[in-house]
């Protein structure tokens, strides 16, 4: 007995058998059909995707080196017109200017280059400013030379400059640093 062809007395119900082939056959595909993903292929449901606008903070450098400059001035006058007897255990609170000076530098310029090493300056600057103040009042206080105030501080304060000083300008200058470049990673 031999089965009937296909399609000759109609479908057979035997389930196919495997066919072996050398080479694949071609897809049986309809009649214009293209693969989805393909060149020439139909899009659908296809909306062109806008781009949102990020909300990235408006960076203020100009602001931000102002406000800086601000902080530098009243850390320095308040580091300078600490108690007198304080003077000594004062150079320890080098940290506080730089932390005053790198907050804005951080927070309102962001990310730029040269905001770290200017709160680095500005840092180094304030204590400056704190220990020449802090000579003037103690010049002011013993009474003035003949050369005049401000040279009778400025010779005061170097020949009271010691190497733990040199201490105090690198904790500041380090802190203004590493506090700006922290303080705008953060904002």
């Amino acid at each position: 007995m031999t089965a009937p062809a296909p399609g000759a007395d109609g479908p057979s119900a035997r389930p196919r058998t495997a066919q072996h082939y050398s080479v694949a056959p071609a897809p049986v595909a309809p009649e214009g059909y293209v693969a989805p993903g393909m060149p020439g292929a139909p899009v659908t449901g296809y909306e062109p995707v806008v781009p949102v606008p990020r909300t990235v903070p408006r960076r203020r450098t100009a602001l931000a080196i102002a406000l800086a400059v601000l902080a530098m001035l009243v850390s320095g006058l308040v580091y300078g017109f600490a108690p007198l007897r304080a003077a000594d255990s004062l150079g320890w609170l080098a940290i506080a200017p730089a932390g005053l000076v790198a907050l804005p530098l951080g927070l309102l310029g962001g990310r730029n280059r040269l905001l770290p090493p200017l709160g680095a300056l500005l840092a180094a600057g304030a204590l400056l400013l704190g220990q020449l103040i802090g000579q003037l009042r103690r010049v002011n206080a013993e009474g003035p030379g003949p050369h005049g105030l401000l040279h009778d501080t400025l010779t005061t304060w170097r020949a009271e400059l010691r190497p733990l000083d040199a201490a105090f300008y690198a904790i500041a200058v380090i802190g203004g640093f590493l506090l700006t470049r922290r303080t705008a990673d953060r904002g």
